[in-house]
């Protein structure tokens, strides 16, 4: 009667795509180009919600058109899940390597900084607590415009009626600005990060890309803030 011989298999290989997901530097970098993605999202978002100045039949044919973009190759709102889940998809990357990064850095360095050293900037500081506040704003956000379930005045198909709704409630409307004040030191933090991370930064460049970075958060910042302060005062009703 033969016996069994146990053979020993060598380790499989780490996939490349495991690899860089393990290693800092390609935590940053996943960081960096979902951060790209969701900057490119809120640029498109942005000039759509600013529409809403223009009046309800503006606005409300807007809100029907992104719902059938690629018709009739796509079915009716499937490109807009399709972006859903992509941004969703770059959302959840970013903040889990966010959350790791943060954790590798607190192991790595457990002592507190030593008084004297040169503080971080407010942005810098506050980044994890923006992103907290994020967190909670898409969730509300979702729950608001998207289920309708948090806005009891809220009609399916009709964007406009419900964006006035949601904002004309003081309440909702400051916690929004609070979010999108939050998302300027984001913006204006994770813009020059990504650029650091992707190579695009250099001694000759670095002047144009904080500058770019600060234009990029202020405006993105006020063309969301505008939007509910419209509503308070009337110049969206």
């Amino acid at each position: 009667m033969a016996l069994a011989t146990r053979t020993d298999r060598p380790p499989r290989p780490p996939s490349l795509i495991g690899s860089v997901w393990r290693s800092t530097v390609g935590k940053k970098a996943v960081m960096a180009v979902t951060g790209v993605i969701m900057l490119a999202y809120l640029v498109a978002h942005v000039v759509g919600n600013l529409k809403v100045f223009f009046g309800a039949g503006e606005f409300n044919h807007y809100g029907h058109w992104i719902r059938t973009i690629g018709e009739p190759f796509l079915h009716y709102e499937w490109f807009l899940w399709i972006a859903r889940a992509g941004l969703g998809t770059a959302v959840v990357l970013h903040g889990v390597a966010a959350y790791q990064l943060s954790r590798r850095d607190r192991a790595a360095r457990p002592r507190k900084y030593e008084r004297g050293r040169p503080r971080a900037s407010y942005a810098t500081r506050t980044m994890r607590w923006g992103g907290v506040i994020l967190a909670l704003f898409i969730v509300w956000h979702i729950l608001d415009f998207t289920t309708l379930d948090v806005n009891p005045n809220a009609q399916e198909g009709r964007p406009y009626e419900n964006l006035v709704a949601s904002f004309d409630r003081p309440a909702v409307s400051a916690f929004y600005i609070v979010a999108m004040l939050a998302l300027g030191l984001h913006i204006r933090h994770g813009f020059w990060s990504a650029a650091q991370t992707l190579g695009a930064n250099s001694p000759r460049r670095d002047r144009a890309l904080k500058f770019l970075a600060d234009a990029l958060a202020l405006v993105l910042t006020c063309g969301f803030i505008a939007v509910p302060v419209g509503v308070l005062t009337g110049v969206v009703s």
